[in-house]
């Protein structure tokens, strides 16, 4: 597979509900990885890729998904092009874990939750979910939606910190109204805490992922 990664699967020979998680600035291919016992009782198999920008940041360096230009426009090129390789990444793991690709949930947290929405946006038709993670939705990918019909019809959970300090909740009710210009069946909610993942968030996570995906039964 393209994309370095970790790996946690359920108990049972599958096929699974699937989460792709993809992490934020800086961060790894382990730092949502923990999460997954815990997101509805630990029933989805969860993978989650390593972008393939390295980011200095001392002794260790960490990775992102594409470079952050400061005041300036979104690099929508450089999402596009690491879009396509978390697409192909998505294609060789269909073949190689136990996946129900039916209900295959995108999510992704700060620089990752950005990638979570171009992978939705751009192949809403492939994904059972959306789950966006103290991020932002750059208005400019407005422009890449694809199958809009599908995307009417993708459950989509945003979360965000009312004390983020990384990225301001201004930018978090401002996606929301881009999004709902694509009348998707969206839940936002808003916590007490910074740029970080709560339990209450986790909580309110695997409800939404079992009501929506894990429960119903899909015959598509």
């Amino acid at each position: 597979m393209d994309l370095v990664h970790a790996a946690f699967e359920p108990a049972g020979d599958g096929p699974h509900p699937t989460i792709l998680a993809m992490h934020g600035w800086g961060s790894n291919a382990l730092d949502l990885m923990g999460l997954a016992p815990y997101i509805a009782r630990g029933r989805c198999l969860t993978l989650c890729p390593q972008g393939p920008v390295e980011v200095e940041s001392g002794a260790i360096n960490g990775y992102g998904w594409y470079q952050l230009r400061r005041d300036a426009p979104p690099d929508m090129e450089a999402m596009g092009r690491v879009a396509d390789r978390l697409m192909l990444f998505v294609d060789a793991a269909l073949d190689r874990y136990p996946i129900d690709r039916r209900k295959l949930i995108v999510m992704g947290f700060s620089q990752g939750g950005v990638m979570a929405y171009n992978l939705a946006i751009r192949h809403p038709e492939r994904f059972a979910a959306l789950v966006a993670l103290s991020t932002w939705f750059p208005e400019e990918l407005v422009e890449y939606a694809g199958n809009r019909d599908a995307l009417a019809q993708l459950p989509t959970l945003i979360q965000h910190g009312r004390a983020d300090e990384m990225i301001d909740i201004a930018k978090a009710r401002e996606s929301v109204e881009h999004l709902r210009g694509f009348k998707l069946p969206l839940i936002y909610r808003e916590y007490d805490c910074g740029h970080e993942i709560t339990a209450d968030g986790i909580r309110d996570l695997s409800s939404f992922l079992t009501e929506k995906v894990i429960q119903p039964v899909i015959t598509a």
